[in-house]
């Protein structure tokens, strides 16, 4: 017996081909949730891994996706996966998942909570590490579209690209695995496709915006130089921490006075460095900032701004031209995400069709949040949609709309994600886009 043939058999009893998809699905995709995914969920959910140094979570994905029948290659853009299955002709269409988690320790409270440790190759310190972001739901629900996949090729023609990728929390993965020759090696897809957990749709629901969608990130250092001196004699010094602070208030003027009001930004002074003792006067001082926007115009708008805004409170401080404000944009960043309306409306039909009329939702985002996933859709021959896929059940809003616990935002360490609901439905609207898209 094949591979295809024995995951068609562990999943699903026989029945007429032209009904899997309509009328057997969700029971398939719940059976293969009982009996594979909600074990494999939960050992991502304890094993998290950091941004680029995901080698035990990449390696347990390629065992997981070979298994379902895919060809698969190993080391793309580092720890990247890339699984290939071809099926005839018809589009490529690529299918993506992020792996990474987060140097945060869980108090999720939840029975498989993290307690791994890492080294973080940023800092170097071990660190708790934790799925704060769901991306544990992702790298299930891409193994759960495999098999599923896998199991009905007399039903879909075409190639499907299934990537499993790295560092998108430091917005590096999706660079890093095109910069590695991804459409040169393996093709370039018709039709790139996603999904991001979402903790504040209600479970199950998939949510779907058409147009502009997550926002373009930058990270940025500034480096503030100063002159050291005693605490008690401030006068014979350049103070990096006054001029660090008088940098940070006047960065809020960026979007506040500089951009119009009908655009949207964000200047966030995360981190703020310097120093040793009580009575020192440093001669350095360091900022990290994500800046955020939703178009090119408003990057080049804010960049620009930081860069002026540095320099010259470094001159009103009295500092030397060779003293001044270092600014540095990090490779770190992504571009604004945006989702085809075509390939939008084409999906969303074909989601309510098959899973009813309140399946799907269109929840507008309420923050900046950023994914490198725009990179992918980046290229014109490419056409993307990125969908979100809701994580929390409709009783925990109610309970925090009366007054109970508040919803915990992802990147806390309190997020937690009902799997069964998020696994299942990413696993659903995933294959019926697939089959949208590829189907005979």
């Amino acid at each position: 017996m094949n591979k295809s043939a024995w995951i068609l058999g562990s999943l699903i009893a026989i029945a007429p081909a032209a009904v899997f998809a309509d009328e057997q699905l969700s029971d398939d995709v719940a059976r293969d949730y009982d009996s594979h995914l909600a074990e494999l969920f939960e050992h991502f959910h304890r094993n998290p891994e950091l941004s680029l140094v995901e080698h035990a979570t990449a390696a347990r994905m390629a065992d997981e996706l070979r298994n379902a029948g895919f060809e698969v290659t190993e080391g793309v853009g580092g720890t990247g996966v890339v699984a290939m299955l071809e099926n005839g002709e018809g589009p490529l269409v690529m299918m993506r998942a992020d792996m990474d988690g987060l140097p945060v320790e869980e108090q999720s409270g939840l029975p498989y909570s993290s307690t791994a440790t890492q080294i973080d190759p940023i800092t170097g310190d071990l660190v708790l590490t934790m799925h704060a972001c769901g991306h544990d739901v992702h790298i299930t629900s891409l193994v759960g579209t495999a098999r599923q996949m896998a199991a009905r090729q007399g039903e879909w023609a075409g190639t499907l690209m299934l990537i499993v990728q790295p560092a998108e929390e430091r917005g590096l993965g999706a660079l890093a695995m095109l910069n590695d020759g991804l459409w040169q090696r393996f093709g370039k897809p018709d039709f790139a496709l996603g999904f991001h957990v979402a903790a504040d749709v209600v479970a199950g629901k998939i949510n779907l915006i058409s147009g502009p969608t997550y926002a373009g990130v930058d990270t940025v250092d500034i480096v503030v130089h100063g002159i050291g001196s005693h605490g008690a004699s401030p006068h014979q010094g350049k103070d990096p921490i006054v001029l660090g602070s008088q940098i940070v208030l006047a960065l809020q003027t960026l979007v506040s006075r500089e951009l119009s009001p009908r655009e949207s930004g964000v200047v966030t002074v995360g981190s703020f460095h310097s120093g040793t003792k009580h009575n020192i006067i440093s001669d350095q001082a360091t900022l990290q900032l994500t800046v955020r926007n939703t178009n090119l115009d408003t990057r080049e708008l804010l960049i620009n701004g930081i860069h002026r805004i540095a320099e010259n409170m470094g001159r009103v401080a009295g500092l030397p031209d060779e003293l001044l404000p270092e600014v540095f944009v990090r490779d770190e960043r992504t571009p604004p995400g945006f989702n085809d309306p075509v390939l939008s409306e084409r999906l969303g039909k074909a989601w309510t069709d098959d899973l009813g009329s309140d399946a799907v939702v269109n929840q507008p985002p309420t923050g900046m949040g950023g994914e490198d996933f725009a990179n992918f859709p980046m290229d014109p021959d490419v056409v993307g949609v990125y969908w979100g896929i809701g994580g929390t059940p409709a009783a925990d809003f109610a309970a925090a709309a009366a007054g109970g616990p508040a919803i915990p935002s992802h990147h806390s360490p309190l997020f937690k994600i009902s799997p069964e609901p998020s696994v299942t439905a990413g696993v659903e609207s995933t294959v019926i886009a697939l089959f949208e898209l590829m189907g005979r």
